[in-house]
């Protein structure tokens, strides 16, 4: 397959910038702008997070017409759950789960092991699955994350059903 696809995180990431706050009409419009631009994959928000966020999955999956819409959530089943029922009305429909995957994370956000990670990380991505096709699964804090464990959960999220791998540096 020789196509680019464009995943396109404003609506989310993009909330996170200082002073930057759009209701839901305005994320609509920026919705069908990245509509008009090609852009394939809209990640439209964190369900869970807030009732606003929720609805703004809901209503951008009203209003656009072929992108897939995208739901962020943490490897929790309630957070999947709520994404589910956020992208009801979506054409196309992505789930974006995950965990941190550093040690930092591992030891001191979730008091675990590596392997017990790797399970939740499976876990999510199989319940994820019940709702959707297609899962994506991000390792928070890949860029510190020791490079032959990070492949050890990348083959596990793949070999759970995982459809895209999101690597990212979240520590900038």
């Amino acid at each position: 397959m020789d196509k680019l696809f464009i995943f396109d995180t404003t609506l989310r990431d993009g909330e996170q910038v200082p002073g930057c706050q759009l209701n839901t009409i305005e994320k609509i419009q920026v919705a069908q702008a990245l509509e008009n631009l090609g852009v394939d994959i809209i990640e439209a928000g964190f369900p869970i997070s807030s009732p606003g966020d929720f609805n703004s999955v809901v209503e951008i999956s009203k209003a656009v017409t072929w992108p897939g819409i995208c739901a962020l959530t943490r490897a929790v089943e309630k957070d999947i759950d709520v994404a589910a029922q956020a992208l009801q009305y979506a054409k196309r429909k992505r789930i974006h789960t995950g965990i941190g995957t550093s040690p930092y994370h591992i030891q001191y956000k979730f008091n675990s092991t590596q392997d017990e990670i790797i399970e939740r990380a499976i876990a999510a991505v199989k319940y994820a699955k019940k709702y959707v096709e297609d899962v994506e699964f991000y390792c928070e804090d890949a860029g510190r994350t020791d490079n032959v464990y990070l492949a050890r959960v990348v083959e596990a999220v793949i070999k759970a059903g995982a459809t895209v791998v999101n690597i990212p540096d979240t520590t900038g």
